[in-house]
């Protein structure tokens, strides 16, 4: 008996469908539209919250902390601008109070018009450094678009996966790729210039996964035990350089 033979003879013991064939009634269950079409997930809808809630209420920062000479509400809009004549001496952080998530979903819409920032997740704050400091994972969002969607941890192991990778990460190791998603130009050509972008953070346990415009940007197996967090804080992050301003709306929370 030949080997496709055999593999036939396997496939139909076990009652699996042949390939190419619907399952017995695949058809009649999804009438004229039937067969595999009927079974598919539905298509992706970016701005979907079913489940989540509203961790922003769009007029203040009720239930935010950050340093009032850099961050306010206009426009319905979170706004972190630093200028020439108000310069910061280090990344600075507004934080949400609401909590320190473990497993959650995050939905954001951002812009930008210069420098770094970022979308901190997991993460503590380091008193002794400064007030409104924080440690952890962070969503990396640039205005050149080399570092967004990627997964850094600020003041912490530093790059853990790069836009396009999946990677894992042990203890005392560096991070190592274990598939390419997709290429980083490929996924830059996704990333809107100075206009809104919506970034969703996914965190399962040692999971975590940046979706970028609906684009899968970057995921992280994270089995360092000693260094990984498992919860902690969320907050965005205004970075130190020449002037800048980063807009966050639209702030989605699913706890998981």
């Amino acid at each position: 008996m030949s080997g496709r033979i055999r593999l036939l003879a396997v496939i139909v013991s076990i009652g699996l469908p042949l390939l190419g064939q619907a399952p017995a009634g695949a058809a009649k269950k999804g009438g004229k539209k039937g067969g595999f079409q009927a079974m598919m997930p539905d298509p992706l809808v970016i701005d979907d919250h079913a489940g989540f809630e509203s961790i922003f209420n769009g007029t203040s920062l009720q239930g935010w902390d950050g340093d009032p000479d850099f961050w306010r509400v206009e426009n319905g809009t979170i706004v972190g601008e630093t200028t020439k004549e108000k310069p910061l001496p280090r990344n600075t952080f507004l934080i949400w109070r609401g909590g320190n998530p473990a497993d959650f979903e995050l939905k954001v819409d951002f812009k930008m018009n210069s420098t770094n920032s970022g979308i901190q997740y997991r993460s503590v704050e380091l008193p002794d450094v400064g007030n409104w400091v924080l440690k952890g994972y962070q969503a990396d969002l640039d205005f050149q678009n080399t570092y967004t969607g990627q997964l850094y941890e600020e003041r912490g192991r530093g790059f853990l996966a790069m836009r396009g990778q999946m990677t894992r990460v042990e203890e005392g190791k560096k991070a190592r790729v274990t598939a390419q998603l997709k290429s980083s130009d490929d996924l830059k050509g996704a990333i809107k210039i100075n206009d809104w972008n919506t970034f969703h953070v996914i965190a399962r346990g040692n999971i975590l996964i940046h979706v970028l415009n609906g684009q899968l940007s970057s995921v992280v197996i994270d089995e360092d035990t000693k260094n990984r967090a498992l919860s902690g804080l969320l907050g965005f992050q205004i970075h130190v350089g020449p002037p800048m301003r980063v807009e966050f709306r639209n702030l989605w929370l699913r706890k998981l």
